[in-house]
């Protein structure tokens, strides 16, 4: 077919609301051959914005579905651990362990639902304690438990890396890249810098907040 042919069927095509790629379809044509011969084209123009807008729909449309879909999905993960926690609380609630990992968590922990199950201390006791709590009474897998460190410049990364390991009761696997910064204070300096606890579990953390606001009523009432 003449190339003036196929270019008068591409115009055609496009007046018909084609897309490019379309039309480069039904002609066995390149796209970027179509995109030229459509060039400054006005009605060419004009279906263009129609099938950006139209394309803008679809895609809202879609993120809607999307999004509907996760926030029932989170429902029904958050339905699930609230009832295992509660569930679970009242058995629990004697064990020293317990009680000691859920209020190290509700004073040192990340609180929004969204994020991980992540607690941060200094204190090799509060850590300690807090892992076993993780490892006995949440029964999380060691190796979903990962921590960093959170370092001065002059500090030894590899014995301070160390030193949390034994603390923990953990491996190196378990360590991911620690961070080092520039303290405030040039005097007042953390000897083993700061350790950080996570376990990326939404469910977990749900049954954490669950368990924090059931140990508050209990000891309140």
């Amino acid at each position: 077919m003449h190339e003036g042919s196929i270019k008068e069927r591409a115009m055609t095509l496009r007046r018909k609301n084609m897309s490019y790629g379309k039309i480069a379809k039904v002609l066995g044509v390149a796209k970027s051959t179509v995109s030229l011969w459509l060039q400054g084209d006005i009605h060419s123009e004009k279906i263009k914005k129609i099938l950006i807008a139209d394309n803008l729909e679809s895609t809202k449309k879609r993120w809607k579905i999307v999004g509907e879909e996760n926030a029932r999905r989170f429902q029904g993960l958050r339905d699930g651990a609230v009832a295992l926690a509660v569930k679970e609380f009242d058995g629990l609630f004697n064990n020293p362990l317990f009680v000691a990992g859920i209020n190290i968590y509700w004073g040192e922990g990340d609180s929004k639902d969204k994020n991980p199950l992540r607690m941060a201390n200094s204190d090799p006791r509060m850590i300690k304690v807090y892992c076993e709590f993780l490892k006995k009474e949440m029964r999380i897998p060691k190796e979903k438990i990962k921590v960093w460190v959170l370092l001065y410049p002059e500090l030894d990364k590899e014995n301070c890396e160390i030193f949390w390991q034994k603390t923990c009761g953990l491996g190196k696997e378990n360590f991911v890249k620690s961070q080092v910064i520039e303290g405030r204070h040039k005097t007042k300096r953390l000897a083993m810098g700061v350790c950080n606890v996570v376990v990326n579990s939404r469910y977990e953390k749900l049954k954490m907040l669950t368990w924090i606001d059931l140990f508050a009523k209990k000891i309140t009432i």
